[in-house]
């Protein structure tokens, strides 16, 4: 076995979370243990890695409607002024917005985004293009990167997306929607979004009945700052939540702000906030677990699939030029009597010998044939699956004499052994997941208490 290089990304988390997360520092090294088994099966390259398929930042996603709830919110939270005019209710675009140390913001394009496995719209550009052609290449009009001298910003990502009360339902933005609430820790929904039911607010409704026993969801309702009273707030989250339960949402925390800056109280919202980095961690850890389960039920399955579909044409084809064969030896037989050649001890083996040794070459020459359209249609269906393992390199490995002679269907590499690493490395995430829950449960009872109390 080949030792793997560690990827440069894994290197750089492991170097991150060595003092400030243990559980997602050894998450990278179950990361790091995957890709050697996937890079022993020929599908990672060597700076490759599975663990950059999800953005480890720590992720808040924010959605609203036509009225200005949402920009006032981005504002006066992240207490930035230059923000005032920089980001609008009606955006078009889906904007995340990261920490800076500068005092002046920088907008970057959304390539920015697409290009870096660290963000949680990595490549994303392959999937816009699948959704619709030729829309990939305009990712600049869909993204963008917003850097904000704000404390609150430390440590985390905010997503902005646009205005989702517009009539005309874009399937680029619903995708990018889609996308962002899969991607997201905490989800800011602003139930002013709901005032008119268009057709992306139905698919965004969809999208939260699906997560919303994953306690990810906040709804803000904003009072006005002269009815902003404990009483008042009572009965307008009461009203929204019958609101939203007509709707089939049931469940989410609800919070009512003040919609004047100067009586905006945000502890609760710091609350919430201060979770995210655990939420964080749970998603990074179910993703490594779904990444090990993906590798059995999608890889390899799509592997094994084609192996067998490779063999049934390689077969069928060497059956039918024996078949052609056997016709042309009955048509001899008819003619001038083949059978007395065949039945004779010394001529009847040089034909069989003779038969095979012009079978066996031309059945591998077949194989290899059959082969080169099964690597075409993997390295289709790769792309079609958005992932980074090559499907079609560990296909090749099994283009030896012997599996192509022999009816064995199993990828090679595939066996107990690496069966038996999968299952090790999933024991390891589920004693994480534990000792996650152990810190709560017995280092910090009051973080766990007080996190309870935030999702309630």
């Amino acid at each position: 076995m080949t030792e793997k290089t560690v990827s440069k990304y894994l290197l750089t988390l492991e170097k991150h979370f060595t003092n400030d997360n243990p559980v997602l520092l050894k998450a990278a090294k179950i990361f790091q243990d995957l890709d050697q088994l996937e890079y022993d099966l020929g599908l990672l390259e060597e700076d490759d890695t599975t663990a950059s398929k999800s953005s480890w930042w720590p992720i808040v996603s924010l959605i609203g409607g036509n009225s200005t709830a949402k920009s006032r919110f981005i504002n006066n939270y992240l207490g930035t002024e230059q923000l005032t005019s920089g980001i609008q209710t009606a955006a078009h675009k889906f904007t995340v917005l990261l920490h800076n140390n500068q005092p002046s913001s920088v907008t970057l394009p959304g390539t920015a985004l697409d290009v870096d496995h660290r963000y949680p719209f990595y490549q994303i550009s392959q999937k816009i293009e699948q959704a619709q052609k030729g829309e990939g290449n305009r990712i600049n009009a869909y993204l963008e990167l917003k850097t904000i001298h704000s404390e609150r910003l430390k440590g985390k990502l905010f997503v902005e997306t646009p205005n989702m009360s517009v009539s005309q339902l874009n399937p680029i933005d619903l995708l990018l929607t889609k996308h962002t609430i899969e991607s997201s820790d905490l989800v800011l929904v602003f139930t002013d979004v709901f005032d008119s039911i268009t057709p992306l607010v139905n698919e965004l409704i969809q999208q939260i009945i699906l997560y919303q026993d994953s306690n990810r969801f906040v709804f803000v309702v904003e009072q006005s700052a002269a009815f902003a009273t404990p009483a008042n707030s009572h009965d307008i989250i009461a009203a929204a939540q019958r609101k939203l339960s007509d709707l089939g949402i049931n469940a989410g925390q609800f919070i009512a702000l003040s919609s004047q800056q100067a009586s905006v109280d945000f502890t609760e919202i710091d609350h919430r906030m201060e979770n995210v980095v655990h939420d964080r961690t749970y998603r990074v850890l179910s993703y490594l677990e779904k990444s090990i389960h993906d590798l059995q039920d999608i890889v390899i399955a799509e592997v094994r699939k084609d192996i067998i579909v490779w063999k049934e044409r390689s077969n069928m084809s060497s059956l039918i030029i024996l078949g052609f064969i056997a016709f042309v030896s009955v048509l001899i037989e008819v003619e001038i009597g083949l059978l007395e050649f065949l039945i004779d001890p010394v001529i009847g083996p040089i034909i069989l010998v003779t038969l095979i040794a012009v079978m066996l070459p031309l059945h591998l020459i077949i194989s290899r044939l059959q082969a080169k359209f099964i690597i075409t249609r993997l390295d289709k269906r790769q792309k079609q699956l958005q992932i980074t393992e090559n499907l079609a390199n560990l296909f090749e490995r099994n283009l030896t004499i012997g599996r192509m002679l022999l009816p064995v269907t199993e990828p090679v590499g595939w066996n107990k052994k690496t069966r038996n690493r999968l299952a090790h490395l999933l024991d390891n995430i589920k004693d994480l997941v534990q000792s996650l829950n152990d810190d709560f449960g017995s280092y910090d009872e009051q973080s766990l208490k007080d996190y309870l109390d935030s999702i309630k």
